[in-house]
């Protein structure tokens, strides 16, 4: 079961759940709180990003499928490039990223990433 609570950073309301005993925040808050939702998908479109998120994947996620993340990576950074979260987490059974659907559904990263994805945004 998925719990959820919120925090406030710098005047913002951020969720964060827990599953599996981890803690992940919400990259739809955080991208809410800087008035573009659209920013979670350019995020993860990018060849930096792919690679952050890829090589966290493989030091944590011993089901990762590093094999589909190499056609991601090489894929990435071509003017036409979208990934999802859906498409990424299907391809490489990522853990560090999921997403809810659902009106109270989002993005959530493990915290680890959601710094990296902070550090792009600001």
């Amino acid at each position: 079961m998925t719990k959820k609570r919120k925090i406030e950073i710098a005047g913002s309301e951020i969720t964060i759940i827990s599953q599996k005993q981890n803690d992940y925040i919400s990259l739809t808050d955080m991208a809410k709180s800087q008035m573009q939702e659209a920013i979670i998908i350019k995020w993860l479109s990018l060849k930096s990003t792919i690679e952050y998120i890829g090589e966290w994947e493989a030091l944590y996620n011993p089901d990762f499928n590093y094999t589909e993340f190499g056609t991601i990576k090489n894929a990435a950074g071509s003017n036409n490039f979208v990934l999802s979260v859906k498409n990424w987490i299907e391809a490489t059974n990522a853990i560090g990223i999921t997403a809810q659907a659902g009106r109270y559904g989002g993005t959530y990263v493990f915290f680890r990433l959601s710094t990296n994805h902070h550090e792009h945004t600001a």
